[in-house]
């Protein structure tokens, strides 16, 4: 099952139909996209009860962010050999993890302000949360998914490597700098949800291309390590670390442009499409 958030409700794709998920539930279920992982068990049962027939199209065109609102959006850092490799560190002995802000959360039809001359592009598998986790062991995990999409963890290099030390979440939560998209699968639709192909294209160009089975460390670790220090709530953001690619490591480097068209690819989910608008460059 798919679902979308169509101009600020929330529609599903089931067995080939789309349906408004407030209106074929007599308003049983909110039509706020973000709404439904609070009640996720319940949804999910309420359609396999259901199974409720498409009852029309939504506008594919004004497509928001799967999860417009979450309350915590984790990070990781050099899960992924390659990239590890491409910025010349180690492979880290346990998983780097850092915040980005959940107001950089954007979505497919948002145009995202250029903050700077080096905004650089991380293509990312992102896991959504489904259930209150807490102490949960990898083993498990999946069971507390709700689904994934597609994200790009968007990068300000000049203001991450200013100082003495990087600076990860700030240089990383810019506004719209936490694309989500096009919509959430569930985890149930993936033959391996531990081995997707995943691409990213800048005008046409495969800039970063590998797999998700390279991930230094899987979803079900990643989740256990974050729910052994703090809750992980529904509808919580894991963006899972990206592969090697980057502009930031080309010689010379590369970043964004104004209109340039940035793709994050991954198999079985489908295509994220982000525009660029110049901005003011920052002190």
């Amino acid at each position: 099952m798919k679902l979308l958030n169509a101009g600020g409700r929330l529609w599903a794709e089931y067995e080939g139909g789309f349906f408004d998920v407030a209106e074929s539930s007599g308003g049983r279920f909110d039509p706020d996209p973000q709404a439904i992982f609070d009640r996720w068990a319940e949804f999910r049962d309420w359609v396999s009860r259901n199974r409720p027939a498409g009852t029309g199209s939504p506008a594919t065109s004004h497509l928001g962010s799967p999860v417009p609102r979450p309350r915590q959006v984790f990070a990781v850092g050099f899960n992924y050999a390659d990239h590890s490799g491409e910025l010349g560190a180690g492979i880290p002995a346990r998983p780097l993890l850092f915040p980005k802000l959940p107001t950089c959360v954007s979505g497919p039809a948002d145009v995202v302000t250029l903050a700077g001359a080096q905004i650089d592009w991380e293509v990312e598998l992102v896991v959504v949360m489904g259930k209150y986790a807490r102490g949960v062991k990898a083993d498990t995990a999946w069971r507390y998914v709700a689904g994934l999409t597609v994200g790009q963890d968007l990068s300000d290099r000049a203001e991450q490597f200013a100082g003495e030390t990087p600076q990860f979440s700030l240089a990383k939560s810019r506004p719209g700098f936490g694309p989500l998209g096009p919509w959430l699968v569930t985890v149930d639709d993936f033959a391996d949800p531990e081995d997707l192909a995943i691409t990213c294209l800048l005008n046409g160009e495969i800039v970063q291309e590998s797999r998700t089975k390279h991930l230094v460390f899987g979803v079900g670790t990643l989740i256990e390590f974050l729910s052994a220090r703090v809750p992980l709530l529904p509808g919580d953001v894991i963006f899972t670390g990206t592969p090697s690619g980057i502009g930031f490591s080309r010689t010379p480097p590369r970043f964004l442009r104004e209109d340039d068209v940035l793709v994050g690819r991954i198999e079985g989910i489908g295509d994220l499409v982000t525009r660029f608008e110049a901005g003011k460059e920052e002190g």
